[in-house]
């Protein structure tokens, strides 16, 4: 994997804090958990599809999808870092 592919801990911080005070700014504006959840995947899927071969990205959903169905999602406490979980 690339540099761009495996970011810095800085800058998935960065990052993290960025997509923490959007979610925050579409709370205050009334939209649904579910709305606002649905577009963020929505967008990191648009940019990962255009950024990764497909391969990986079925990948990282397939990783996903194990972490999810072992639980580890809802086992990590909030953090304040949305993307790092």
């Amino acid at each position: 994997m690339t540099e761009r592919q495996s970011p810095p801990e800085r800058e998935l911080s960065h990052a993290g804090s960025v997509v923490d005070k959007a979610i925050e700014y579409m709370i205050g504006q009334d939209l649904s958990e579910v709305a606002i959840a649905s577009a963020l995947l929505g967008g990191a899927m648009g940019l990962l599809t255009r950024t990764l071969p497909d391969q990986v990205v079925i990948q990282i959903l397939q990783n996903a999808i194990k972490s999810l169905e072992a639980g580890e999602l809802r086992a990590v406490p909030d953090n304040g870092h949305a993307g790092q979980a």
